[in-house]
């Protein structure tokens, strides 16, 4: 099969809907430690916001629903994040008031350790402690 050249060159953002930004913002700020790096109006009425780990480059936008939306929350995102210490993560969130699974799963490998948090929307997010391998 041969390969195909493209010029896309890195993923930049990830958009989940946030019905109320300056909750969600508080929540990926406080209880994630993210950073907001964008917060500007677009559109009228709207925000464009961004958040990012601390040393990301890959970063969230936290985003009004789309008008017309019926059920703008409650979504599985998709987006992993990860950490160096999966145990030390998950009782941190939970200490935060994260919705944090009761526990971290351990299937084993070839698969890393694992948990899912909602945020304030009921957006499902997974965090993972990849091998040191």
């Amino acid at each position: 099969m041969t390969k195909t050249a493209s010029r896309i060159g890195e993923i930049s953002l990830v958009i989940i809907p946030a019905a109320d930004q300056d909750r969600a913002i508080e929540f990926y700020e406080n209880v994630l430690g993210f950073e907001k790096r964008t917060d500007i109006p677009f559109g009228g009425q709207y925000r464009w916001v961004e958040v990012y780990p601390p040393n990301g480059t890959t970063g969230i936008a936290l985003a009004p629903p789309r008008p017309g939306t019926d059920d703008p929350t409650s979504r599985e995102t998709g987006i992993t994040l990860t950490t160096d210490d999966i145990d030390a993560t998950h009782a941190e969130l939970r200490a935060r008031g994260a919705d944090v699974d009761d526990e971290v799963s351990r299937m084993g490998d070839p698969v890393p350790p694992m948990f899912w948090f909602r945020d304030p929307d009921g957006n499902t997010l997974m965090v993972v402690q990849p091998s040191s391998s």
